[in-house]
C-alpha cells in the first residue's frame, strides 16, 4: 500500500470511529447488510458442516430475556463455525403455539366484544393467521436485532404446508404402526378453554387452602376402630371429589387399620359402599393415615385405582360442573359407561358451588369433623390461571416405550451427548419411567388430528385426507364421515422440528440439505424441556429418519443445555411479579414512564399494577439506558455456565457495555498511533519481524496465540462464559492495560529505531484485528465496524465482512513460556512500585530511584531484559541492585517473591506524615499479633485444635512478628532523618 493511500486509509478509519461508541448509530444497517449480502447461508462447497435448529419461538407477542440468552448462544457457536469454514446453517422458524396463540387471539376479539364461540371455525382461524402476520414480524425483527445470523431463506413455521405435511404423514405412519391410539385416561383439564394441557402449561402455585376432615361410618354397624369409633376419618382439600370416590386407602403396614382392610364404608349423600383397601401410597402419618380415593378425579388414586381394580366415576363435564347423572367407568376399556344418578340438590352445581354446600351439608348432618388451614400446590392453567381439574376424557395418545428404546441406546451409546452431563441422568430417569403421551387438544388453532369419523358405523378411520380414508378403508362416496375436531399437541409437530424443516416430508424439497445438515449439530436448550421437546425429538427423528444402512438417525449430537433466565434477586421473571426484561429495551434503552406502562398495562389487578409501579420506580428510577446489541451478548455468554440458572444483573450490562467502549477506544488510539500530528501516515509493517521484536511484542504474540488456544478449546467445550473471559482478559487486561501502553512508551522514544516503532505499529494492528476476529462471534457489530478500518491497513481485508473472515489459528510458535514469565515478573515489579507509590501518596509524575535487594541469578538475567520496559512504565529515574547485607536508607519497600523492592524515602516524603501513617499501621499489626498469641497461650486451643489449625496460626504470628520488626526499624530511621 503506497504511503499515499495508506494515510488516506487511516485517516478514514479515524473519521469513521467518532469520539465516543454509539452503539446505535454502529448497529443501524450493517445486519440488513450481512443479510442481503447473503452470509448467513450454507455454501455447500466445505468439507464439514455445522447446524442448528433454532428451538421455535411461539408467536404469542415478544420475546423475552430468555430467547435473547438462548439466541446469544446459538449465534456465537453457528458464527464460530461459520467463521472456522464449515458449511454452517442455523434453521430460524416460529412455533403456532396451540393453546398460547388461541388465547391471545381469543383476548384480542373479547376486547371488541366478539366470542370465538359465536364464529365459525374456519373465521377464527383467518383471524388467529391475521395475528400470526402481526406477531410473527415482531419476533423476526426481534431476531434480528439480537444480530442472530440465521438463512432467513430458509425460515419455517409449524403450521407451513411443508411441515404440516411432516405431521399428517407421522400421525398416520404412527397409527399405522399401531404406536397412535385413541383412549380414555386421565389428564390436565382447563374448564375454561376445556382442553387438555400437557404438563408443562401448569403451574403449581403456592395458596392457603383448607383440609376438611370427614366420618365415613362403616357399612357393618358392629364393626369400629381399635378406639371403639364406627366410621373412619378421612381428610381431604377437595370435598366435592366425594361424590366420585371409589375406596378409602390405609397403609398395609398401619396397625391401627389392619383389621379394617377388605372391609367396607358406605358414602355420605351418595350411599354408595366402596371397600377399605391397603396401598404403600399412603401415608400414615398424615391426617389420620386414612384417605380418600377418586380415581377418575386425581392422577395418584388414578394409579391406587388400576392397582386395586377399582372402578372410575367421573362427576364432571367439560366445564367443571357436576353431571346430573356421573358416569361409572368398571375399567378403561369399557367405552360406553354406566349411569349413576346424581343427588338432585348437585347436579348442575360448578365445582367449588358443589364444594360449599357438601361442607355445609356435612356439618348439618354431623360428619364433618373438623376443618384446619393447609398451605397447598394449587394446580394452575400457565396461561389463564384456572385450576386445572384432573379429568377423565377421550385422547388420542402415543405409545411410547417402543419409541423410548432407541431413544434410550443413543443416549447410553454417547451417538446423543448431553452438556453438562448430570443432564443425562435426567433424560435417562425421564425416559425409563414413561407413561404414554397425550398428543390430542380440544382447540381450533393448530394441526387438526387427519381421523375421521363414521358416527353411523362407530368407526374412525386415519389417512392423509378424506379422499385416501375412502382409498384406504374402501368407504363409498355416501357414507358421512367427520373429521376429528381436536388438533394435535404442539409438542408433536416441534418434535419433528430437525428434519421436517429440512424437506423430509416435501417431494419437491432438495434432498441434498436433508443429507447434508441431519443430524444437526447440536440443540441448545434450556433443561425445563428436556422431556417436552428434547427426548421426543430423539422418539419422533429415530424413528422416521435412517442413515443409509438403515440404522436410525439422532435428531442432534449434542444437546447443550443452559440454565434458565432470572431476575438479579434469582426470581423467576413473569408478568405478575413485575420483574420482566425486554432484551431490546436494554438494546435502545427505555424510559421511565414507558417502562412503567409496559410493565402495568396487562395488570387486572389495580393493587398489583400498584405495586409493580412502585417497584419499577425504585428499581430503575432513571429508565433503562441503551447499552446496544453487544454489551448484552457479552453479558449473556459471560454467564452461560454448565447448566445453571442465571441471575441477571443489569451492572454486569453496563460493565461490557464499557468493555465495548474500552475496544472502540483503544482502536481509535492505535489508529492514531500511526499518523503523525499533520495525518501523514507513520511507517508500518505489513508482516511480522521477529528480530526487532523486544519483550512486550513477544510476550503480546505469545499471549494472543495462547488465548487463541483456549478460545477454540472452550468453544469444543460449550463453556461460552470461559470463552468470554478470554476474550475480556486478553483485550482488556493484557492488550489495552499492557501492551498498548508498553507500545506508548516506545513510540514516544526518541530511541527506539524507525525499524522497531514500524514493528510495533504491525503488532498493534496485527493483535487488534486478530482480538476483533476471535471476539467476533460474541460481538458481531462492534466488531465488524472496527475491522473494517483495520484490516485494510495490514492488506487484511480478503473478505467484504468480518462475518465470513478466517477465525484465528494458533501458531504454538509464538507461544513461549519463558515469555510469558518474564512479562508476569515485570508486571509485579510495576505493580510494587505502583504500591509504593500509593503508600507514599506520590504522583505518577514523579520519577523514583529504585534498590532491588536480594536479586537472585535468574533474576538478574531476566532483569536485564526487561530493565527497559520496567524504568519506562514504573517512571523509574535510577535502578540499583544492592546485596542484601548492604546497608540501605530508609526506603519504603515491597516483596516480589524472595526479591525486596525498596524506594528511598529522603528527599520524597514528609518523615512526620510517614512517621503517623506507620504508626497506625504498626498499631494494627501489634493488635493481630496480640491476639493470636493469646489464641496460642489457650491451652484448650492448642489442645482440642486441629495440628495444622495450630501451625497455621504460628506460622501467621511468625509473618506478623517478622513484619513488626521491619516497620519498627523504619520507624526508627524516620526519626532520625
Amino acid at each position: 500500500m503506497s504511503n499515499h493511500n495508506l494515510t488516506a486509509s487511516i485517516q478514514a478509519a479515524l473519521n469513521q470511529l467518532e469520539n465516543a461508541y454509539n452503539p446505535a448509530q454502529v448497529e443501524a444497517g450493517m445486519y440488513q447488510g450481512w443479510e442481503e449480502s447473503g452470509y448467513f447461508a450454507p455454501t455447500f462447497d466445505k468439507d464439514e458442516s455445522f447446524s442448528i435448529a433454532l428451538p421455535p419461538p411461539n408467536v404469542t407477542g415478544s420475546l423475552h430475556m430468555g430467547h435473547g440468552f438462548n439466541n446469544a448462544i446459538m449465534d456465537a457457536l453457528t458464527r464460530y463455525h461459520r467463521m472456522n469454514g464449515d458449511n454452517t446453517l442455523w434453521q430460524p422458524g416460529t412455533d403456532h403455539a396451540g393453546i398460547a396463540t388461541q388465547m391471545v387471539v381469543e383476548r384480542r376479539l373479547e376486547a371488541q366484544g366478539i366470542r370465538r364461540r359465536d364464529m365459525t371455525r374456519e373465521d377464527f382461524i383467518d383471524k388467529v393467521w391475521e395475528w400470526k402476520e402481526e406477531s410473527g414480524g415482531s419476533i423476526t425483527s426481534q431476531i434480528r436485532r439480537l444480530g442472530s445470523s440465521v438463512d432467513w431463506s430458509r425460515e419455517r413455521f409449524t403450521m407451513d404446508d411443508g411441515l404440516s405435511n411432516a405431521v399428517k404423514e407421522v400421525f398416520v405412519r404412527l397409527f399405522d404402526d399401531g404406536l397412535i391410539y385413541r383412549g380414555k385416561r386421565l389428564v390436565n383439564w382447563d374448564p375454561k378453554f376445556q382442553t387438555a394441557l400437557s404438563d408443562l402449561e401448569v403451574e403449581n402455585h403456592d395458596e392457603k387452602g383448607s383440609l376438611w376432615h370427614f366420618r365415613y361410618h362403616f357399612t357393618d354397624k358392629d364393626l369400629t376402630t381399635q378406639d371403639g369409633k364406627n366410621y373412619l376419618v378421612v381428610a381431604t382439600t377437595r370435598p366435592e371429589t366425594l361424590l366420585g370416590d371409589t375406596a378409602v386407602a390405609v397403609n398395609p403396614s398401619d396397625e391401627r387399620y389392619a383389621h379394617l382392610v377388605g372391609k367396607t364404608i358406605t358414602l355420605p349423600i351418595t350411599g354408595r359402599v366402596v371397600p377399605i383397601v391397603a396401598d404403600d401410597y399412603v401415608e400414615s402419618d398424615f391426617g389420620t393415615g386414612c384417605v380418600k380415593i377418586t380415581p377418575a378425579h386425581d392422577f395418584n388414586d388414578y394409579e391406587l385405582g388400576r392397582r386395586h381394580s377399582l372402578p372410575l366415576i367421573n362427576i364432571l363435564d367439560e366445564r367443571a360442573n357436576i353431571l346430573p347423572a356421573m358416569e361409572v367407568y368398571p375399567d378403561l376399556q369399557t367405552r360406553e359407561p354406566e349411569l349413576e344418578t346424581t343427588p338432585s340438590e348437585y347436579a348442575g352445581l360448578e365445582r367449588f358451588a358443589a364444594r360449599k354446600f357438601l361442607v355445609e351439608q356435612a356439618g348439618d348432618q354431623g360428619w364433618l369433623e373438623d376443618i384446619e388451614d393447609y398451605a397447598l400446590k394449587a394446580p394452575r392453567a400457565e396461561r389463564g390461571g384456572t385450576i386445572v381439574e384432573p379429568w377423565l376424557t377421550d385422547q388420542w395418545y402415543v405409545a411410547v416405550k417402543e419409541l423410548a428404546k432407541p431413544a434410550i441406546e443413543a443416549v447410553e451409546d454417547g451417538s446423543i451427548e448431553f452438556v453438562p452431563a448430570q443432564y443425562k441422568n435426567m433424560y435417562m430417569a425421564w425416559m425409563t419411567d414413561l407413561q404414554d403421551w397425550c398428543i390430542s387438544r380440544q382447540l381450533w388453532w393448530g394441526h387438526r388430528i387427519p381421523a375421521w369419523y363414521d358416527d353411523a358405523a362407530g368407526e374412525v378411520y386415519v389417512a392423509r385426507s378424506e379422499a385416501e380414508v375412502r382409498t384406504k378403508y374402501n368407504l363409498s362416496d355416501d357414507v358421512a364421515l367427520r373429521q376429528e375436531d381436536d388438533v394435535l399437541d404442539t409438542w408433536f409437530s416441534s418434535g419433528l422440528w430437525t428434519f421436517s424443516t429440512l424437506g423430509w416430508a416435501d417431494p419437491a424439497a432438495d434432498k441434498k440439505v436433508l443429507e447434508t445438515f441431519h443430524p444437526t449439530s447440536v440443540l441448545v436448550t434450556g433443561f425445563d424441556i428436556i422431556f417436552f421437546w428434547v427426548a421426543r425429538m430423539i422418539m419422533l427423528t429415530m424413528h422416521f429418519v435412517k442413515n443409509e444402512d438403515g440404522t436410525p438417525q439422532v435428531p442432534f449430537k449434542t444437546v447443550y443445555v443452559h440454565g434458565l433466565v432470572r431476575d438479579g434477586n434469582g426470581q423467576k421473571m413473569s408478568k405478575s411479579k413485575g420483574n420482566v426484561l425486554d432484551p431490546i429495551d436494554l438494546i435502545d434503552g427505555i424510559d421511565l414512564e414507558a417502562l412503567v406502562e409496559k410493565r402495568t398495562s396487562n395488570m387486572m389487578n389495580p393493587k398489583d399494577a400498584a405495586k409493580i409501579e412502585k417497584q419499577t420506580r425504585k428499581e430503575f428510577p432513571e429508565g433503562i439506558p441503551a447499552y446496544g446489541t453487544d454489551a448484552l451478548r457479552f453479558t449473556f455468554t459471560s454467564l452461560a455456565s454448565t447448566g445453571r440458572d442465571i441471575n441477571f444483573d443489569l451492572k454486569r450490562v453496563e460493565g461490557y457495555r464499557n468493555f465495548c467502549n474500552k475496544i472502540w477506544n483503544a482502536s481509535r488510539f492505535v489508529l492514531m498511533n500511526c499518523v503523525d500530528g499533520d495525518s501523514n501516515a507513520k511507517p508500518i509493517d505489513q508482516t511480522a519481524n521477529p528480530d526487532v521484536w523486544e519483550l512486550p511484542e513477544k510476550w503480546i504474540m505469545s499471549r494472543l496465540n495462547s488465548s487463541i488456544k483456549d478460545i477454540h478449546q472452550h468453544f469444543a467445550q460449550y463453556r461460552l462464559d470461559m470463552v468470554s473471559q478470554d476474550i475480556y482478559e486478553f483485550i482488556w487486561n493484557e492488550y489495552c492495560d499492557w501492551y498498548v501502553e508498553l507500545a506508548k512508551a516506545s513510540l514516544n522514544d526518541d530511541s527506539v529505531t524507525d525499524a522497531r516503532k514500524a514493528q510495533i505499529r504491525y503488532v498493534l494492528l496485527h493483535v487488534l484485528e486478530t482480538a476483533l476476529r476471535f471476539s467476533h462471534p460474541i460481538m458481531p457489530y462492534l466488531t465488524e465496524e472496527i475491522w473494517q478500518t483495520v484490516a485494510p491497513l495490514l492488506s487484511r481485508k480478503d473478505t467484504d465482512s468480518i462475518v465470513v473472515a478466517a477465525y484465528p489459528q494458533a501458531d504454538n510458535a509464538q507461544i513461549s513460556e519463558q515469555v510469558e514469565a518474564d512479562m508476569a515478573w515485570l508486571q509485579e515489579l510495576i505493580a510494587s512500585i505502583r504500591n509504593i507509590r500509593g503508600e507514599m501518596k506520590l504522583g505518577n509524575a514523579v520519577r523514583l530511584p529504585v534498590l532491588l535487594q536480594n536479586i537472585a541469578d535468574e533474576e538478574e538475567a531476566r532483569l536485564s531484559r526487561i530493565k527497559n520496559q520496567f524504568k519506562a512504565l514504573a517512571k523509574v529515574e535510577s535502578l540499583e541492585i544492592v546485596k542484601e547485607d548492604d546497608e540501605v536508607p530508609l526506603s519504603s519497600s515491597s516483596m516480589v517473591g524472595q526479591l525486596r523492592v525498596l524506594v528511598p524515602m529522603k528527599g520524597l516524603i514528609d518523615p512526620t506524615a510517614e512517621l503517623a501513617r506507620l504508626d497506625k499501621a504498626h498499631e494494627k499489626l501489634q493488635k493481630q499479633a496480640d491476639g493470636i498469641s493469646r489464641k496460642l497461650s489457650n491451652e484448650g486451643f492448642v489442645s482440642k485444635a486441629p495440628a495444622q489449625v495450630v501451625d497455621a496460626e504460628k506460622a501467621k504470628l511468625a509473618e506478623l512478628e517478622g513484619q513488626l520488626k521491619t516497620m519498627t526499624a523504619q520507624m526508627e530511621q524516620l526519626k532520625a532523618l
